[in-house]
């Protein structure tokens, strides 16, 4: 099984959490098992973080080099999430950017992206992700 790092414009709430969930299954039923910050270290802003650590350098940055690819969610633009691109895109990780149909993938994101997949339902990232 492959593994993704899936990054996302994460916002405390139940919506955000469930977007986590659909795409989570849609990449598992696609055999990629995938590490999300929010969910697995913040475990949704209930995790208390040792004092001094940065989630980025600390956290993420590790588990991007575990990974085998970068999977960005950019329906909704964010500072991190080009971060994130860019440092994946430094270490050779192939960056697949998905976003719901109509929205706006910056120059920047499409020049670092492997793909970009376009969807309506998190679903439909099954089947265009075992075609990769």
């Amino acid at each position: 099984m492959k593994k993704a790092f899936m990054s996302l414009k994460f916002h405390d709430g139940k919506e955000d959490k469930k977007k986590i969930d659909e795409l989570t299954n849609a990449l598992l039923a696609a055999d990629i098992q995938n590490v999300v910050m929010a969910r697995d270290v913040e475990k949704y802003g209930e995790a208390i973080l040792p004092e001094g650590t940065k989630l980025m350098p600390d956290y993420a940055f590790p588990a991007m080099k575990q990974c085998d690819m970068f999977v960005v969610e950019f329906s909704e633009k964010g500072v991190g999430l080009g971060i994130g691109a860019g440092y994946a895109y430094a270490i050779g990780l192939p960056i697949y950017v998905i976003a719901k149909h109509g929205s706006d993938i910056s120059t920047t994101m499409a020049s670092l992206a492997t793909q970009i997949i376009f969807y309506d339902e998190p679903q439909e990232l099954t089947e265009k992700f075992k075609n990769l």
